[in-house]
């Protein structure tokens, strides 16, 4: 129990501003390229508590982190309501309005690097902030990576639908009424985290290295 608690206490404000900050982006972009459906409704806010689904947020994580013993997390916010119909460019604009939610993410894996990096350098020794900087850098690689799956309804699949041929696209569209539990059996089968999550987090913490390197420099 004391284990979970520091974990909770540890990841609490990094998942937060992580789910909080990705869904305000796509309601943010989505007002920027002409739907204010998001608006109107009270959802480009950073106010979490607009964006915490009770099941996917907080009782599927905790059911799952003890059920595997904190093997296996999975776990969703209420996504924001977007009218890809008043997007003054619907196709092309669905692209960019998809891509802000894991943008904002690694944007976030970038600044928790920073801080851990500043952390470090000023000799920081309090364990507790040093591990909320890590587990920021982690949740926002892992919202970034997953969320750009190639599946709708994940911001990959819309994508996806933006880059097809309108008749290609509007045949994987079909696949979105079942998306989710066909995504949800993908990553219980290992396959997203073995052919996807991996591969792309990795990349994601090479690119951040690469970012953070001149700071690293400068503090030493």
């Amino acid at each position: 129990m004391n284990e979970l608690i520091q974990t909770v206490l540890i990841y609490a404000l990094p998942v937060l501003f992580a789910i909080t900050v990705h869904e305000a982006a796509h309601g943010y972009a989505a007002r920027y390229f002409g739907d204010h459906t998001a608006s109107m409704l009270g959802r480009i806010t950073l106010n979490p508590l607009k964006h915490i689904d009770p099941i996917g947020t907080i009782l599927m994580p905790l059911l799952l982190y003890f059920s595997t013993s904190g093997a296996f997390l999975f776990g969703y916010a209420k996504p924001v309501p977007v009218n890809f119909g008043n997007l003054r460019h619907p196709k092309r604009d669905m692209i960019w309005v998809a891509l802000a939610g894991p943008a904002s993410n690694f944007i976030q894996a970038i600044v928790w690097a920073v801080v851990l990096v500043v952390l470090v350098a000023t000799r920081t020794d309090e364990r507790f902030f040093l591990e909320m900087a890590r587990a920021g850098i982690l949740v926002n690689l892992v919202m970034w990576a997953f969320n750009l799956f190639p599946l709708p309804p994940l911001d990959g699949g819309r994508i996806l639908l933006g880059l097809l041929p309108t008749k290609a696209a509007m045949t994987v569209s079909r696949i979105e009424p079942y998306g989710f539990f066909i995504v949800l059996a993908l990553v219980l089968l290992g396959i997203v985290g073995t052919i996807w999550l991996r591969p792309l987090m990795n990349l994601g913490y090479s690119a951040i290295d690469f970012i953070i390197t001149p700071l690293m420099a400068v503090l030493r």
